[in-house]
């Protein structure tokens, strides 16, 4: 099979089952990161922090990334409309039927039954990111805990968390600022 064709029949099927946005669709690309080989899990967790800080859906920025790095300009294009193509077809279909759909019972019902799949899947991509940034060695008991982590990542993420919820003379500041001044000390501290 072309990588062209796989990459889009990749990203068809991430873009098919990962609801609940961009991060629901992380657990499909560790998967496809070990099937094809197409980027590490540390490439994926520096894909994460790229397409969370550039504008757009950050699923489509990471489909575009693994598609541009994989085969170029051609396979960006079809990683990205393989993964926004199940949402178009989708929204087609509930448009025109979308009366029967909104009185249907068994569609709400469903619905609200994927509300903690996409939780869930979610949660799973947050704990999955938290990991890979924290943890920098491999962790067989409690006191491997200590050395395993990445204590400025920590630090940061802590600095971070008090200027955002309890200094009232950042607490308003536009997120950009935050991610800059990130980026700025992970450049000088050499994250």
């Amino acid at each position: 099979m072309s990588v062209y064709l796989q990459l889009f029949l990749e990203f068809f099927r991430t873009g098919l089952f990962a609801v609940g946005g961009g991060m629901a669709t992380l657990p499909f690309l560790y998967d496809m990161a070990e099937r094809t080989g197409w980027f590490t899990a540390a490439q994926l967790a520096d894909m994460i922090a790229v397409s969370e800080s550039t504008p757009g859906p950050i699923g489509v920025n990471m489909a575009t990334y693994v598609g541009y790095t994989s085969a170029g300009v051609p396979g960006a294009v079809l990683a990205s409309l393989g993964l926004v193509t199940p949402s178009l077809i989708v929204i087609m279909i509930v448009a025109a039927f979308l009366k029967a759909f909104r009185e249907s019972k068994y569609v709400s019902a469903a619905f609200y039954g994927l509300r903690p799949a996409s939780t869930a899947m979610v949660a799973s991509a947050g704990v999955t990111v938290v990991l890979a940034t924290f943890v920098t060695g491999e962790i067989a008991a409690v006191a491997d805990l200590v050395t395993a982590i990445d204590w400025r990542y920590v630090v940061l993420a802590a600095v971070l968390l008090v200027l955002t919820r309890w200094c009232k003379a950042t607490k308003k500041l536009h997120p950009i600022v935050f991610i800059a001044l990130s980026a700025v000390v992970g450049v000088v501290l050499k994250f």
